[in-house]
């Protein structure tokens, strides 16, 4: 048995690409950037920051959500499998991409209701001073599932 799974959250680098089969199940494609950030190393080495950019491919009904309610610049949760596939383009050249074909996608960007203020920031009370966190938390632990 193998395990083929991703999880990623990154931004929309572009809006969805959405299109129709012909016998009407929809596809959406678009690109996602992951960002690691630059840290230094113990003996004083940097390390930049690295992005990276990932092929989404949705089907059917999250297409469609997609279609709708996914623009550039979103955040995005995305989980899914990884499939690769190889290709002749138009000048025939073989071409080899991987994606990432999505089971659960979740919108990690806050919309805005009528006064412009983000849905969360509206509904939620401002605290008066910065809390400071009680511990440090793992990268595990930041993510939304």
């Amino acid at each position: 048995m193998s395990l083929n799974k991703v999880q990623l959250i990154g931004n929309v680098g572009k809006d969805p690409d959405v299109r129709y089969l012909d016998n009407g199940v929809a596809v959406a494609a678009f690109p996602l950037a992951t960002t690691e950030r630059g840290y230094t190393l113990a003996n004083g080495t940097q390390v930049p920051e690295r992005t990276e950019w990932h092929n989404i491919v949705l089907w059917r009904g999250l297409a469609e959500t997609a279609e709708k309610y996914v623009h550039k610049g979103d955040k995005l949760y995305i989980e899914g499998k990884i499939r690769s596939r190889s290709y002749d383009d138009q000048n025939g050249i073989k071409r080899y991409v991987v994606e990432i074909f999505g089971d659960n996608m979740e919108m990690l960007t806050p919309r805005p209701v009528a006064g412009g203020q983000p849905q969360q920031a509206a509904s939620q009370p401002q605290p008066s001073a910065p809390v400071q966190p009680a511990r440090q938390a793992d990268a595990a632990e930041e993510l939304p599932f």
